[in-house]
């Protein structure tokens, strides 16, 4: 079985970290599936959202495998198998699976199936959209590995909640309760975790039926608008908007809701 599996159904992604014995932790081939998944999401026009989300129900995924892939890194040992190589030839395989350098303007929700510690808290925040389990824990741990977390989070997490408490969890490395992610705004939803998958479905289906230029555009304006000034940001804006008012699809909608129908979306 596959270190990371990839499944297309009703124009969502699902994309679905596949190592629950070792706690979903991701090896050299889990990363280069995960780079290779985001890019056909990004590529595929049939597609309209992703979903990422772990096996089992420990863990959505622990971060980088400290056994397989970190060692990769330090020279602590040598390529054994094309996944091996690959990581180590391509560092845009890596910057792709952090969604750092691959420009995904499609919606990605987080289905969070257990602990989110290290690089899965990272993958998280790469995410629009995050449904947890109310048993989950949130953590950056790498410091207290002497490592720090690399994969977006000392960039992204102080632009996402209040600076100290940003700092509290990236200096300390120590985990917080779903409770306390989902008041600082981290997640969205708290589920049983028998509701965890219905409630995914659901919310990705909702977003399926609406305009996917218009949702790729609202997206793409969020993350182009991070940081810039007022005036940048508002010609971003106008930038985006523009090119979604005269798409087919701006016409189908109004026209649907006028004649009382289901809209037909074509990304056109």
């Amino acid at each position: 079985m596959a270190d990371l599996l990839f499944e297309k159904r009703d124009g969502v992604a699902w994309i679905t970290f596949n190592r629950p014995a070792v706690k979903n932790a991701l090896s050299p081939e889990a990363i280069c599936r995960l780079a290779d998944a985001l890019t056909e999401l990004r590529d595929d026009d049939t597609l309209r959202l992703g979903v990422l989300t772990g096996a089992g129900s420990e863990m959505f995924t622990s971060g980088g495998d400290l056994k397989k892939l970190l060692p990769l890194w330090t020279g602590g040992r040598q390529p054994q198998d094309e996944w091996d190589r690959r990581v180590l030839a391509e560092p845009s395989v890596m910057q792709a699976a952090l969604m750092k350098e691959l420009a995904l303007d499609k919606p990605l929700i987080a289905a969070i199936n257990g602990d989110a510690l290290a690089g899965g808290f990272e993958l998280m925040l790469a995410c629009d959209l995050r449904f947890a389990v109310k048993h989950a824990r949130f953590g950056l741990t790498e410091v207290q590995r002497a490592l720090v977390p690399g994969g977006g989070s000392m960039v992204r997490l102080a632009r996402q909640i209040p600076f100290a408490r940003a700092m509290e969890i990236l200096l300390t490395g120590d985990p917080i309760p779903a409770s306390e992610a989902l008041a600082l705004g981290l997640v969205n939803r708290l589920v049983e975790p028998s509701e965890l998958m219905p409630a995914v479905e659901a919310i990705a289906a909702r977003l399926a039926r609406n305009g996917p230029l218009a949702l790729r555009a609202i997206k793409r304006t969020a993350l182009e608008t991070s940081g810039v000034a007022l005036a940048e940001a508002f010609a971003i804006e106008a930038r985006n908007s523009a090119g979604v008012m005269r798409s087919a699809d701006a016409l189908e909608g109004p026209r649907a809701f006028a004649e009382k129908r289901a809209p037909v979306y074509r990304g056109t």
